[in-house]
């Protein structure tokens, strides 16, 4: 074998990494001069390598200049490191460019800025928030993925994407940002891919397993891809799944006049200025990367165990008090929309009655007297048939709770009622008095006859 071909054996096409002495490898790329390179960030200072030999058998290569990712700007790289000052002189610089041509509530385009900077530092946090716009076609949806996506760590414009599969591939290959326009994947099977993007991304050490299989042997391979990143999303409406919908930090596009300094359309000079910027970014990740860390004081134990897991980590990139106090309460403000959005669901509806029955006595209560009392309650308002059997169905597998069935019967025993402290909390139900809410008497001892005795 040749050495031109023992060395192409050993070579690793390598975007990134962070080498276990500290050393921290990032690919640039120069489009005026067409070139890759590498730079090392090392000791406090940066030098550029056209490869790395890591031992006798590796040597860590960038990616080719003509690889069809970089030059279609699918995805975008920084060019070399470049100096920003001061770290509240690069935010304003951030929020300067984003001003000029997004138009989002000023709570959001703050938000954005520091979710920017999260993007370049992600590695050291193991849960990270998405962050999404929704919107009618030209609400400015696509513009927000352009201009912010541009900023970002390693951009992965997936948008237009004829397959599902490639994402996989440069997610597992590049780790950066992935930029995508939900409403591009109309095929339910596709749009289900995407969801597990979506649901394995925000929390590291989830990859998706997906089946290959080796051609020559034709056996069947699984492996696992990793999809762990930041991700800018639009889509028209919120999601179906209310676990990732909450995985989400959202503004709503279009609901006021387009600012009248925004321009129509997009000056060729928005990608030089995106280019310095990622410059200025590539440097700030060289400096703060083994710096941001979670801070565990920022957990706010008031609100929701998942959105402590989304804005813990923004929270922890913000330096300047005031913007932390003004997301923390933007965090409250979701937790309270949570509780809400909970209250309007069958479940509070079942959780009120039970609360109801269930004040006044130590005795367990049974699901016939909840049904018989939801439909004394509730029954003009649901167009299916409330039986005891759906009413189950609602107390063991919407809400958790465990039933028993004594003489016949089944019933909540009293030992669930730390569990339903916890659900009357969860669903936004205050503190039963009875002057809150009519009483509801229970059945006689035949239920109604629009009930059946089925549990």
């Amino acid at each position: 074998m040749s050495t031109t071909e023992q060395r192409r054996g050993k070579n690793v096409p390598t975007i990134s990494t962070v080498l276990p002495t500290g050393e921290i490898i990032e690919t640039i790329f120069d489009p005026d001069k067409q070139i890759t390179r590498f730079v090392v960030w090392s000791d406090g200072a940066s030098h550029f390598l056209d490869d790395l030999t890591i031992s006798d058998d590796r040597c860590l290569v960038p990616y080719s200049p003509s690889n069809n990712l970089i030059q279609t700007g699918v995805l975008l790289l920084p060019s070399e490191p470049e100096e920003y000052g001061s770290e509240e002189t690069l935010l304003k610089t951030i929020r300067s460019y984003l001003h000029r041509y997004v138009d989002v509530d000023p709570l959001f385009e703050q938000i954005t800025s520091y979710y920017i900077l999260l993007s370049w530092v992600y590695d050291g946090f193991n849960e990270l928030p998405y962050l999404r716009v929704r919107g009618e076609p030209g609400s400015g949806k696509t513009r927000f993925l352009q201009i912010v996506g541009s900023l970002c760590y390693k951009p992965i414009f997936a948008s237009g994407a004829s397959s599902i599969s490639p994402i996989f591939r440069i997610l597992d290959a590049t780790k950066g940002t992935l930029v995508i326009d939900e409403s591009d994947f109309r095929m339910s099977d596709e749009k289900a891919e995407m969801v597990k993007i979506l649901n394995n991304g925000n929390v590291k050490g989830f990859p998706v397993l997906r089946s290959e299989v080796i051609a020559v042997t034709k056996e069947v391979n699984p492996r696992a891809f990793h999809v762990f990143g930041p991700k800018i999303v639009a889509t028209r409406g919120p999601f179906q799944d209310r676990a990732l919908e909450s995985r989400f930090l959202s503004e709503t596009m279009g609901h006021r006049r387009l600012r009248e300094d925004i321009p129509i359309n997009l000056p060729d000079s928005y990608k030089e200025e995106a280019l310095h910027l990622r410059n200025q970014l590539l440097l700030f990740r060289f400096r703060t990367l083994n710096l941001r860390l979670p801070l565990p004081e920022l957990v706010d134990r008031s609100i929701e165990p998942r959105l402590n897991q989304i804005f813990v980590p923004l929270l922890s990139i913000i330096q300047d008090p005031s913007a932390r106090k003004e997301l923390a309460e933007l965090a409250r403000s979701y937790s309270e929309e949570m509780v809400s959005a909970r209250g309007q669901e069958v479940e509070a509806d079942v959780l009120g009655i039970i609360q109801n029955l269930w004040k006044s006595t130590d005795e367990p209560v049974s699901v016939k007297s909840i049904a018989a009392a939801f439909v004394e309650r509730h029954g003009s308002e649901y167009e299916r048939s409330i039986t005891p059997k759906w009413i189950g169905h609602i107390i063991r597998n919407k809400l958790g709770l465990r039933t028993l069935k004594t003489h016949g019967v089944f019933i909540i025993p009293t030992s669930e009622k730390a569990k339903l402290d916890r659900l009357f909390e969860r669903y936004g139900i205050p503190p039963c008095t009875t002057s809150q809410s009519p009483e509801v008497h229970p059945p006689a001892s035949s239920p109604p006859e629009n009930i059946p005795l089925d549990t």
